[in-house]
Order: C-alpha cells, then structure tokens, then sequence
C-alpha cells in the first residue's frame, strides 16, 4: 500500500508577487492546476511559481499548518518562512 503525505505549499505570483497557500496531496498536480487556471483568484495571478513546500504525515496536520500559516496574515511572516526554507 502507497504511504500518502501531504504538502502545504505557498506559491507566488509572478504577475504581482501576491502569495497563495493551500494544501494538497499531490503537489506537482496542484501547481499545474493552478497554472492551468484552476481557481478564480489563482487563475487571474498567472503564472504561479512554487516558492515554499512542507511535508506532512496526515492531512489534518496538513489542514493545521495551513491555517497557522493562513492566520499570521503577514507577508513578512511568510518571506521569512521562504528565506529559511531556500536556506536548506
């Protein structure tokens, strides 16, 4: 049986720099949807390149990371989080 992880990402915006988060468990699909248009806000911001990525055991965990990241609601918080993340 396939172990399955899951992934919250954020990708940015090479149209105007915003930043997008979300979760998923297959993350190469994800990012080609999103660059495909998949989405209101994502389609009208192409292209999208990812620029941070975590991994995680189970979906909820995956769902709560999302949120922590989602509630900062801060560009410095995820800059930084980027900014250690190119680090490795």
């Amino acid at each position: 049986m396939k172990e399955e992880k899951y992934y919250v990402y954020v990708m940015q915006s090479s149209k105007d720099f915003s930043y997008y988060i979300g979760q998923t468990n297959d993350l190469d699909h994800r990012i080609s949807k999103h660059n495909d248009g998949f989405g209101k806000y994502s389609s009208t911001k192409r292209p999208w390149k990812l620029v941070y990525f975590e991994k995680f055991e189970t979906r909820g965990d995956a769902i709560k990371r999302e949120r922590e990241i989602k509630g900062k609601k801060s560009k410095i918080y995820i800059k930084a989080l980027i900014k250690d993340w190119s680090k490795c």
